[in-house]
């Protein structure tokens, strides 16, 4: 009997102590065959998409990859998204010179090509810069808004190697942490859900373990 009480105890220790399932559970985004659960979007002022489609699959090595040369455009996941944490892995491939390497992430955008929440994903020697939070809040206003700046330059590491971002939404707050430091915070977003993904501009950019955790 005294056996079986100290089971109990411990099992009940285990349960108290544990974290909740919906906290730790996360949601695997990674595209299926011909990019299922995603879609390519025109970024205004474009209405069509390119000829090129710039993204393709890998499924062995679980790698999305983007040849974004010659194409600017958005690829979005087909749900959209409250509060939670939006995880993916990037790296550039290193090209010859010194280019502006250049893409970004969108969370709680819409769908349109028009309206979006960017965290730029770019090597740039002018703002924004690696981890910034800019939007375009409407057609009316089409210039890019820089609503966040932060120190992500000093965090990333340089092309040719895999980065990791990861975007926590919740409530009016989007923050963003590049390679597991903190860098970036924006108090005051007035979405509170919306579309996620990211963006083929020019260059060629590899991603991997995309995923969400409400």
């Amino acid at each position: 009997m005294t056996v079986r009480i100290l089971i109990l105890a411990m099992l009940a220790s285990s349960c108290a102590t544990a974290p909740a399932r919906s906290q730790g559970d996360w949601q695997d985004l990674f595209p299926g065959k011909n990019l299922a659960g995603w879609k390519r979007v025109p970024l205004a002022p474009d209405t069509k998409l390119n000829e090129k489609n710039p993204w393709s699959v890998d499924t062995k090595s679980k790698v999305l990859l983007c040849d974004g040369v010659g194409v600017k455009e958005m690829l979005l996941f087909d749900k959209e998204f409250g509060d939670g944490v939006f995880h993916l892995e990037w790296r550039f491939r290193k090209v010859e010179g010194d280019p502006v390497y250049n893409s970004g992430v969108y969370i709680r955008s819409k769908s349109d090509g028009v309206t979006w929440h960017q965290v730029q994903l770019a090597h740039t020697q002018k703002p924004p810069f690696m981890g910034d939070i800019f939007r375009i809040p409407d057609v009316a206003k089409p210039a890019p808004e820089v609503v966040a700046k932060g120190d992500g330059p000093k965090h990333v590491k340089p092309p040719g190697e895999w980065n990791t971002y990861d975007i926590t939404c919740k409530g009016k707050t989007i923050s963003v942490a590049v390679n597991g430091t903190s860098t970036c915070t924006w108090n005051d977003c007035p979405v509170p859900r919306g579309y996620l993904g990211m963006q083929a501009e020019f260059f060629v950019i590899e991603f991997r373990n995309l995923r969400f955790r409400r």
